[in-house]
């Protein structure tokens, strides 16, 4: 069975696809003071709309909302079709807490109480 759907309808699709897609991620890339959405993230990249940015390379920040997540080293941009694919090198995860250089206890006291 063959199934026929006009262009107005597919392109309504379309957007109510990119429009559900921008609403529902949160990521962006965090470049030279410039923000970028991020529509899609993978293990070893992600991808943005090509009317967005077209040359993106160097380290960039992906934040999820105001959350900083990561800082990523891009080496390898492809444009295919309307979306942009960007890999990086280096994916570094930015810790909440300094490192430390120690094991710490479990059952560490969290404050000094003085007399």
């Amino acid at each position: 069975m063959d199934t026929f759907i006009s262009a107005d309808v597919r392109k309504g699709l379309e957007r109510a696809r990119r429009r559900a897609t921008k609403s529902g991620n949160r990521l962006c890339v965090h470049t030279n003071g410039n923000v970028f959405r991020v529509t899609e993230a993978w293990t070893g990249g992600f991808s943005m709309p090509a009317e967005t940015v077209e040359n993106l390379r160097g380290l960039v920040d992906i934040y999820d909302g105001p959350k900083y997540l990561f800082q990523c080293l891009i080496v390898a941009a492809e444009v295919n079709g309307d979306q942009n694919f960007f890999e990086y090198k280096r994916m570094t995860k930015i810790l909440e807490q300094p490192p430390v250089d120690f094991v710490r206890s479990e059952d560490a006291p969290t404050a000094l109480l003085e007399k």
